[in-house]
């Protein structure tokens, strides 16, 4: 096996997740830990990598790295999370641009939440099909032109964007998961019953898989 392979591999199991104070930590506790579970490794990512993050469950995370020097070519997806700094200010402005970077790269990004916010402000939403907590909440965001693509759904995939609601951190993972290729198709759908719906049914489907080694 050649260094280019290695290297693509690596790559393709390279996770980035913005970090921030008052990062929403249960948005993403099943696309991360699933991921994670799945071999995929998840780096975080801030402003400054020197200084501690709280999250809104006051959880305090030393990020990996900064975002000045996340590439695109460097990673498989960005996840931006919810957070109470997407409404109050322009701080994280920099995550919706560095998620510019990473669409115009045809990296997917994946935002629930606040920070779908934050990509309406940067006019992301506009050429994509999206959601997020409500219409509403999107239509106040100055900059905003994607009204006419707004679906009401719990997550939506539209090319290399995901985006969901705050109150819907499973379907989000599913999106993920699906966008990732990380279980099959049928693996995906009982994963989703299971943990979305307490589908008991689907519990011997993902056993099922797991003894293939494919879940």
């Amino acid at each position: 096996m050649n260094g280019t392979t290695e290297s693509a591999r690596t790559v393709a199991k390279r996770i980035h997740l913005a970090v921030y104070d008052t990062y929403a930590d249960w948005e993403t506790g099943h696309t991360t830990a699933h991921l994670t579970q799945r071999g995929h490794q998840v780096r975080t990512v801030a402003l400054a990598a020197e200084q501690p993050v709280t999250t809104m469950g006051g959880v305090r995370i030393q990020p990996d790295m900064a975002l000045a020097d996340l590439k695109p070519e460097d990673s498989a997806l960005l996840i931006l999370t919810g957070a109470s700094l997407w409404d109050t200010s322009d701080e994280l402005a920099p995550f919706a641009e560095k998620a510019r970077e990473f669409l115009a790269a045809g990296v997917p990004v994946a935002a629930i939440c606040g920070a779908t916010a934050g990509l309406a402000r940067a006019g992301l939403l506009d050429d994509h099909h999206h959601t997020s907590a409500a219409a509403a909440y999107l239509s106040e965001q100055p900059g905003y032109g994607g009204a006419e693509r707004y679906v009401e759904a719990d997550a939506v995939t539209d090319g290399s964007l995901i985006t969901a609601g705050p109150t819907e951190p499973v379907a989000f993972a599913r999106e993920v998961f699906a966008q990732l290729g990380v279980y099959q198709p049928e693996v995906l759908d009982a994963w989703y019953r299971l943990f979305h719906d307490s589908d008991e049914s689907a519990f011997p489907v993902l056993m099922a898989a797991a003894e293939r080694g494919d879940a």
